[in-house]
């Protein structure tokens, strides 16, 4: 029987080096006349070990990693077509604490399959869910997901079953599924990884949407920047199709639903649903008024769901396990697993699935290992480039939506970025000022005029410049942004302002003053 063994084709692998890993192993496997195969497989998400080589052997897959082409030659000779010794030997892929420790159920197959074989999806249980739901009335799946707690993991937190009861409960000739795929936030690579490792799960999850809400039509929205995501859904869609998973008979039955891929132009507001159902259109990308919700007047003034990839792509284990299963994961109102990406100055990099309910410092100190950098970690901020900044003396606090509301936080995408004692608050504060100037659709003016005013009040503050009236003024035009705001754009903004601005006040001192201090 063949040797497997996998060579991730994940961008963040291939930024790395994975191609030419790929191609070394190749290489040596023909020199050598070995009985092997190579599988571009999706990444295990440990950042730091990319790319990651796993051989497939008799007690499990066996990682070695990180493993640059030049190394390949000496694992060959270590014996790596039988799991053998080497300086990069990791043991038992599942036997790495970062991944021992997770609660894996949006990312099973993630890392462990071929992400365009239907076979290896289906051996490690995919379209389970959708053979379940075709066997139910819509009604039915609502309820599921409704009871299983699930809510939007693109950042609003939104109960995903009640935006699907709507939808099913309109009225209309037309209806459609709409997946938000513009991931513009730094740090988060969830919605990538998922496209890129496992796409037949976000096929699957959106398939179950279309019959759960009478929706006959898919779309998914990718930002440009990924093309490889993009590439790998378009194909992953025509295997679909020609298995009968998508179509005018999904799985042989009476339902309909087929999809498409549509890519983004790089505007980060797009990342807002009505700005994205607008590009979709075909039209500039700026922000609806609402009402009407989009679940009543969306894609082509049609009933449509729109949800995120993680949201759609957490679907198909509900189905399969059922709604209880799902749902004694996490605490609270927040249910289930949420898939945490860490980022920024720290050691262990990466995505890591487990249910709510850690506590920010575990995920930062235990998980992440502290900073890269070795300094004291001064800053985290969760959420994206609009999330709050939280210091140390907030570590106790559990994720978990409305743990981080109280304490004037989100979390958003569930991005987590490490900062330590060398950053600047100040210039932090600012810099979310200048995205959001950038960033602005313009239709509204707290997010349009109040970015603007907002970068140059805070430098008149660096400068010294009558201190405590410029930020009074910043904080006064915080409280307009968040509450004038058409959008999460504007609206959000302030929230790594004002935490900037809360936690951190001796960074906000004129720039003397600071000097002196020192």
């Amino acid at each position: 029987m063949s040797v497997r063994i996998y060579v991730p084709c994940d961008s963040a692998a291939l930024a790395l080096g994975a191609d030419k890993v790929a191609a070394a192993v190749e290489r040596e496997i023909a020199s050598r006349g070995l009985d092997a195969t190579v599988v571009r497989n999706g990444s295990r998400g440990m950042v730091w070990l990319e790319p990651l080589v796993e051989i497939e052997t008799a007690a499990g897959r066996v990682a070695y990693g990180p493993v640059k082409a030049g190394d390949v030659a000496g694992l060959f000779d270590a014996g790596l077509v039988e799991g053998g010794s080497h300086r990069l030997s990791l043991g038992i892929t599942n036997d790495i604490p970062f991944l021992k420790n997770q609660t894996r159920l949006t990312f099973a197959r993630c890392g462990l399959t071929d992400p365009l074989s239907l076979d290896d999806y289906q051996a490690h249980g995919g379209l389970a869910g959708l053979k379940r739901a075709v066997g139910l009335t819509p009604t039915a799946i609502v309820a599921e997901v409704t009871e299983s707690g699930l809510r939007g993991r693109g950042g609003a937190g939104f109960p995903t079953g009640i935006k699907w009861k709507t939808v099913l409960e309109a009225v209309d000739d037309r209806k459609y599924i709409v997946c938000n795929a513009d991931e513009g936030d730094s740090g988060t690579f969830a919605d990538r990884m998922i496209m890129e490792g496992d796409p037949f799960v976000l096929i699957e999850g959106m398939a179950i949407a279309g019959i759960a809400t009478g929706a006959t039509k898919g779309f998914v929205y990718i930002r440009s920047e990924y093309p490889h995501a993009i590439k790998t859904m378009e194909r992953a869609i025509r295997i679909a199709r020609a298995a009968k998973i998508l179509g005018p008979s999904v799985l042989g039955t009476a339902n309909s639903f087929d999809m498409e891929v549509r890519m983004g132009a790089g505007a980060y507001v797009c990342g807002e649903e009505t700005s994205l159902l607008n590009s979709l259109e075909g039209k500039r990308g700026v922000v609806r008024a609402k009402p009407p919700l989009p679940a009543h007047k969306g894609l082509f003034n049609k009933p449509t769901v729109i949800n995120n990839v993680i949201s759609l792509a957490s679907v198909p284990v509900i189905l399969d396990r059922g709604a209880q299963f799902y749902k004694d994961f996490g605490l609270g109102r927040s249910r289930g697993t949420i898939p945490i990406q860490i980022a920024g100055n720290v050691r262990y990099g990466g995505l890591f699935e487990t249910a709510f309910g850690l506590t920010l410092g575990e995920i930062v100190e235990k998980i992440g290992g502290g900073t890269g950098s070795g300094r004291p970690v001064k800053a985290v901020q969760v959420g994206g480039p609009l999330g709050a900044y939280f210091p140390p003396a907030l570590f106790d606090t559990p994720f978990d939506y409305e743990a981080f509301a109280a304490k004037d936080g989100l979390i958003g995408h569930a991005g987590i970025t490490v900062f330590d004692d060398t950053a600047d608050m100040l210039h932090m504060a600012r810099f979310a000022m200048e995205f959001c100037a950038a960033e602005s659709c313009g239709k509204c003016t707290p997010c349009r005029i109040g970015s603007t005013r907002g970068v140059e009040t805070l430098d008149k503050v660096r400068m010294g410049v009558e201190p405590e009236k410029n930020l009074a003024l910043v904080a006064d035009l915080c409280n307009t942004m968040k509450f004038g705001s058409l959008c999460a754009l504007g609206g959000f903004t302030p929230y790594p302002v004002t935490s900037a601005m809360t936690h951190f006040p001796e960074d906000f001192r004129p720039a003397p003053m600071r000097e002196a201090a020192e």
